[in-house]
């Protein structure tokens, strides 16, 4: 009998219509597929292979990912890129091979992958995936929940990730320059685009670990109201504000965006924070902040986007980044984001694309995770370390690729008589 691996190359190869792009080391030693020095796929127990029958499509490799029963040796950018095809621009193929295949091939391979895998049902998910979603998607509840799922991780951890900077959003490169550099010069960028001035009053909706809030008023004397759902978030929030001396300019707020009493700000800052959302509440998200706004007053959404899909109803959330990373969270096209904008009232007046900025930071996320990855793993636990490499490298290979985006709306709640009070060249920020 041929061994695991090319029994498993075979097999793949018959279910999903295509060679494999990469090497495969199967849990008894062998290996099959491509020759040569790139990255091996490596299936360290058939356990994977039932997880994998069982939730056909990414769901399942992921569950064998966060497991460690699958592993990438090797370059894992190289990897995610030759497995792209595989795992994005067919996504869902396999589980509709596995469901409906007519020709007898794809079933007899599909018998023969049953056999291989070993008994059915498949083991427990990891323990680090989301349960228990009740009610109804981004009320206040299950958005607390969601958010609390993600960033109440530890502080440490993500230390360790972001660096000293602790802004957990694209950073702003000139060739050269360090993380930390990259990630003030987008806060100043934002404060700029805002125009903030001395005695300014800025909203920075989801406003992590107070990095936002302290730059502007550090730099540009504004009083600041920060908001996020997140107490470990607001906790080191409120140490760093008073070690900066800025507690009588900066509140960090635990509170949900919806519940805002003390409008009108002169700013608002959202960063990062429009993809918890949820397309439903969209609108909704967008006339609170036009209504948080003076007259005149300005907003910058930093947001990520992804590709408008040719029918728009079939758009289904990444099943991973729903299970491990981001519950419930949404992309939506940059399009969609500017119309909604524009239906609350706002004028929209620059839009700034910056998605190989993102790939940039992400991959330098990723190298401060793999050079203490010890330390990680001791910090949260071995499969949320997994969650946290996969996710981020596989996000830099998506914005390399341009399957997503991210972009910076700036747009003015403008006066009834028309002036929006916006220099003649509106880029002046950058020069």
């Amino acid at each position: 009998m041929a061994d695991a691996a090319t029994r498993l190359a075979t097999l793949a190869e018959e279910l999903l219509g295509t060679p494999l792009p990469v090497r495969l080391r199967a849990w008894d030693g062998s290996e099959a597929g491509p020759p040569g020095s790139g990255p091996v796929l490596v299936i360290r127990d058939r356990r994977a292979l039932r997880r994998m029958m069982w939730k056909p499509g990414e769901l399942g490799l992921a569950r064998a990912w966060v497991a460690g029963e699958i592993d990438v040796e090797g370059d894992l950018y190289e990897a995610l890129d030759r497995l792209s095809g595989l795992l994005w621009e067919r996504a869902g193929e396999p589980a509709g091979l596995l469901a409906s295949a007519r020709d007898p091939r794809i079933r007899a391979a599909a018998a023969s992958l049953v056999r291989l895998a070993g008994p059915l049902p498949p083991p427990k998910p990891p323990a680090e995936e989301a349960r228990g979603r009740s009610g109804g998607r981004h009320s206040r509840r299950r958005d607390k929940r969601a958010i609390s799922h993600h960033y109440d991780v530890g502080n440490d951890f993500y230390a360790l990730v972001l660096g000293p900077s602790m802004v957990y959003s694209c950073a702003y490169w000139t060739d050269g320059g360090t993380l930390e550099d990259a990630q003030r010069d987008k806060l100043d960028l934002i404060a700029r685009k805002l125009a903030l001035r001395e005695g300014d009053r800025l909203l920075d909706v989801g406003c992590g670990w107070g990095s936002m809030a302290i730059h502007a008023a550090r730099e540009y004397g504004a009083r600041v109201v920060g908001i996020t759902l997140s107490r470990e978030q607001a906790a080191f929030a409120r140490k760093r504000i008073a070690e900066e001396g800025l507690t009588d300019r900066i509140e960090i707020r635990v509170q949900d965006y919806r519940d805002v009493p003390d409008g009108p700000f002169d700013a608002i800052s959202s960063i990062g924070m429009a993809e918890h959302v949820g397309a439903e509440r969209y609108r909704e998200y967008a006339d609170l902040l036009y209504g948080l706004l003076k007259p005149g007053g300005r907003l910058l959404n930093h947001q990520i986007s992804r590709r408008p899909e040719p029918d728009e109803e079939g758009y289904r959330i990444d099943p991973f980044i729903d299970a491990y990373v981001f519950p419930d969270g949404e992309l939506a096209p940059m399009g969609r984001t500017l119309t909604t904008l524009e239906d609350a009232g706002f004028e929209v007046r620059d839009v700034e694309a910056i998605r190989e900025h993102y790939a940039l930071t992400l991959r330098r996320w990723v190298a401060n995770l793999e050079r203490e990855w010890g330390r990680a793993v001791r910090l949260t636990s071995p499969g949320r370390a997994r969650i946290w490499r996969l996710y981020m490298a596989a996000s830099a290979v998506s914005f390399e690729r341009n399957r997503i985006g991210v972009n910076q709306f700036l747009a003015v709640r403008t006066p009834s008589p028309g002036p929006s009070g916006l220099p003649l060249r509106t880029r002046e920020w950058t020069e």
